[in-house]
């Protein structure tokens, strides 16, 4: 069973692990460590198998959100408000996210090196870097693929108003195969998303529906005609891109049939929830993701790319960073509160896994065009929910926000975490288009224990 570990190796608990891990005594040697904490994850009720992505694109201001600089020159002109967890503060256009903070664990810590969207976008979505004839599937591929069940109604893997223009590459199943792409809805629309007037439309799934004028028994009898030539064609053209398109048609007519889709159905949602969340993409995305995870789907991402009114790409604030980031906020924080509180209220937090990042953080340093740019030394993502210990922030950076002062985590490490609140082995392997056994999490990474549920 993937991602799963042999029922017959020793037990340890998931306390046990958090104390050796402190104690530096799971090193090269931790995956067999992993593997019966991931058991013990696996079999907790309590912890149900999804998660959300929140992407920003274009990498957001960490001075701006989750770690001001207010007593500093570098921290700009947003103030910093106390959240629900005492000493916890967070941008001052950020609300409903600081009444929710005891669910969240800001990594204040992070710490790479890729100042380039394109790689340090390929970096954050796949946990690698891109490295030769090897691609390395999406975060959603990779978790879903581990997570997922193949007979399920709706695709394990759901990709809301993506915008792959920084890195195309970094949002495909790679060596996995397309079997593990995501179903992709909201897509092609730029840098803008409070597009109200058409947001029900553009998070709706075409084609689903069949012609007008054909009935369920012609078009099962279509579909028993192409099945036929497509056994035929199998036959003497074996190998994965025939199986890949059969299982693909398989999923779609599986999907078709199935009540699961009207998740798709937003209407359904009382009005003050839909507005509690916020009516634009982002924020209907989100509602989305709700329902596709309430529905057993393993994985769901939903990208903010911009707003409307702003020159910025994405978050990528070069230029009029406070006005951007502010715009953006006021988007971000309905929708992620809301969310938070929805998943709670239907008993889903504890089992949904939310992580909150960009491919990079922003200079501290306010340039000559009330800018900040790219900067990947010292910033912050977040995680929340399912298998996270909320209510503390991990890491800290200096006084001027310009490196990172105590834990600085890199992305293996991050990787590994979310693999271990997942309860999935890091170190679980997938065979490479090169013949070559690539982990979930690269090799030596190790989850941040003290963010962990014991």
């Amino acid at each position: 069973m993937r991602g799963r570990l042999d029922r017959q190796s020793p037990r340890i608990s998931r306390r046990d692990y958090l104390r050796l891990s402190a104690m530096g005594v799971l090193g090269t040697g931790m995956s067999g460590w992993l593997r019966r904490l991931a058991a013990e994850t696996a079999d907790n009720p309590q912890r149900k198998r999804s998660c959300i992505l929140l992407w920003m694109s274009g990498g957001p201001s960490q001075t701006d959100t989750f770690d001001l600089k207010p007593q500093h020159e570098n921290g700009g002109p947003f103030k910093a408000i106390d959240t629900d967890v005492p000493g916890v503060q967070i941008s001052e256009h950020l609300p409903q996210l600081a009444k929710v903070m005891k669910h969240l664990a800001p990594i204040r810590s992070m710490s790479t090196k890729e100042g380039d969207h394109t790689r340090a976008t390929y970096l954050l979505r796949t946990g690698y870097l891109p490295s030769g004839p090897l691609s390395y599937p999406t975060l959603g591929s990779l978790l879903s693929k581990e997570l997922g069940n193949t007979n399920a109604d709706l695709p394990n893997f759901v990709s809301i108003a993506p915008n792959k223009t920084l890195s195309p590459n970094a949002y495909g199943p790679g060596f996995l195969g397309p079997q593990f792409a995501p179903l992709v809805v909201g897509e092609g629309t730029g840098f803008v998303q409070n597009d109200d007037a058409n947001v029900d439309a553009a998070l709706k799934v075409k084609n689903l529906t069949l012609p007008t004028g054909i009935t369920v028994k012609q078009a099962d009898e279509r579909l028993s005609i192409l099945n036929d030539l497509e056994t035929e064609f199998a036959a003497s053209h074996p190998g994965t891109p025939t199986s890949s398109h059969r299982s693909a048609y398989a999923a779609a007519v599986r999907m078709m049939r199935s009540k699961a889709i009207e998740a798709f159905q937003l209407d359904q949602e009382p009005d003050a929830l839909r507005d509690a969340y916020g009516r634009n993409r982002f924020g209907q995305g989100c509602l989305l993701a709700r329902r596709l995870i309430e529905q057993g789907v393993p994985f769901v991402e939903v990208s903010l790319n911009g707003v409307q009114g702003n020159n910025a790409f994405g978050w990528d604030t070069h230029q009029e960073n406070f006005e951007a980031v502010k715009s953006l906020s006021e988007v971000l924080d309905p929708a992620w509160g809301t969310l938070m509180t929805d998943l709670e209220q239907r008993g889903l937090l504890d089992s949904t896994l939310i992580i909150w990042m960009g491919e990079f953080g922003r200079t501290p340093k306010i340039n000559q065009n009330t800018g900040r740019d790219h900067f990947p030394a010292a910033w912050t993502t977040v995680l929340g929910g399912g298998g996270i210990r909320g209510g503390q922030v991990i890491g800290k950076t200096s006084e001027d926000g310009m490196k990172v002062t105590d834990q600085p985590v890199v992305v293996p490490d991050l990787m590994a975490t979310i693999c271990a609140a997942l309860g999935l082995d890091p170190q679980q392997q997938n065979m490479s288009n090169i013949g070559r056994p690539i982990p979930l999490a690269d090799h030596g990474a190790k989850p941040i224990p003290q963010i962990l549920k014991s």
